[in-house]
């Protein structure tokens, strides 16, 4: 079977399993004269203002949202110290690393299959009129967005050499055209951690949860086996794409945009910066 064949049957069956086990009926009947067409426009719209909301978010911040800013980039700085010795133990591990494995992180972290995936997501949720399966669709392309174009820009600013080009880790060229010079931050790891986060919200059992986290961080492990990423490019792409979900699934929610229970998380996410951790810090 090819990796794309088996990334897009592993994500559908993921997704069935999502749909059957999960009480995702909407709390209120929906109205038979709510046409598909009607639904698609309401998402669509919402999915831009979502994108607005996360863009302009920093207009408004205030001391402590500025503070964890310069945790997140302390943290990451700091981090550089590992860059090389965590380099060294993945590549050690290159040959012994399973290649279907490496295989479903490259297509899962690929724009054109994730967004392919995430397509058929909502597509159910758009035909069965299922408002959460639709929100979590919703919360992860207007995530997806946002964290590329994040993503995208920074490649460009920064312009950070690539490992695998035999320059060091510390050697950049902003605004550069050479896929070399794009490391930071890392885009298979924005969207898979993005899906994976918007999903893990959906549940309740921690060690379902547990799952979802590993099988998004897939591609960011299969990245640095790879030797295309830096351990702070994975780092770093991880900790704003929980940011992002975190900040539209908040907006989503606070508008009332989708009438559904909302239960209470029992997994939060934390900037955390000291003299024994520095990272990102998940509370059960």
């Amino acid at each position: 079977m090819r990796p794309s064949t088996l990334f897009l049957f592993f994500f559908f069956s993921f997704c069935s399993n999502f749909v059957l086990s999960q009480n995702i009926q909407p709390t209120k009947r929906i109205d038979s004269s709510e046409t598909s067409w009607t639904l698609l426009k309401y998402d669509t719209k919402l999915t831009f203002k979502a994108v607005g909301h996360s863009l302009s978010k920093p207009a408004t911040w205030k001391s402590r949202d500025f503070t964890k800013l310069g945790i997140l980039l302390a943290g990451t700085t700091a981090l550089t110290v590992a860059d090389n010795p965590t380099r060294d133990f993945f590549q050690n591990q290159k040959s012994n690393f399973p290649k279907v494995v490496r295989d479903f992180g490259w297509y899962f972290g690929s724009p054109q299959n994730y967004f392919i995936a995430n397509a058929g997501l909502y597509g159910f949720g758009l035909i069965t009129k299922n408002e959460k399966v639709r929100k979590t669709s919703v919360l992860i392309i207007s995530s997806s967005i946002t964290t590329g174009l994040i993503q995208t820009i920074s490649k460009s600013v920064f312009g950070r050499a690539r490992p695998g080009s035999d320059l060091d880790h510390l050697d950049f060229k902003p605004f550069s055209s050479e896929a070399k010079y794009h490391s930071f931050p890392s885009g298979h790891t924005a969207l898979s951690i993005t899906m994976a986060h918007a999903i893990a919200k959906q549940f309740d059992n921690t060690w379902t949860k547990i799952g979802i986290y590993t099988i998004g961080a897939i591609p960011p492990i299969s990245r640095l086996i790879d030797d295309a990423h830096w351990i702070t490019d994975i780092a770093f792409s991880a900790a704003i794409s929980i940011i992002v979900v975190d900040s539209i699934d908040k907006y989503l929610f606070n508008e009332k945009t989708y009438a559904y229970s909302q239960k209470k998380k029992h997994m939060s996410w934390n900037l955390k910066f000291g003299g024994n951790q520095i990272g990102i810090v998940g509370s059960f």
